[in-house]
């Protein structure tokens, strides 16, 4: 297996789309600008131009679960939907990546770095798909 691959994360929600872009060499991942969303549908357009813009080889979708691991009856289907259109659109490979707690991680993150201005919906929705990308590396090279 070739761990130079470069991975495209994507923290989905009905009204932002969190984007990350990373490398699998360094485990290593940077917010990228996050994509608003009508009622869950992004600007396929604007993902269009991501996917040529960094030419990922793999795309982790966050997977929204409760605490105990069960799906959340509201999101977790149109996450693995929008994963789905993701592959059916564009031939990408897609994982799904367990997101427990990313939200709570990349709020005390951002805060630390700088202070309540740096709390924007879009920077924590960024922030939030470098924590699953991140954690996603994690889990590929901590087995």
């Amino acid at each position: 297996m070739s761990n130079s691959r470069t991975v495209l994360a994507f923290d989905y929600g009905t009204k932002s789309i969190g984007v990350a872009i990373g490398q699998e060499l360094t485990g290593s991942a940077n917010p990228l600008a996050a994509l608003k969303a009508r009622d869950g549908v992004p600007n396929w357009d604007d993902i269009e131009k991501i996917l040529k813009e960094w030419q990922p080889d793999l795309l982790v979708v966050g997977l929204p679960l409760d605490l105990e691991g069960n799906e959340l009856e509201a999101i977790t289907p149109r996450a693995k939907k929008f994963a789905n259109r993701l592959h059916g659109r564009f031939g990408a490979q897609v994982e799904l990546h367990d997101e427990r707690l990313t939200t709570v991680e990349a709020k005390s993150s951002l805060f630390s770095q700088g202070g309540y201005r740096s709390l924007s919906k879009g920077n924590i929705d960024s922030q939030s798909a470098v924590v699953i990308l991140e954690s996603w590396f994690e889990r590929q090279y901590g087995e």
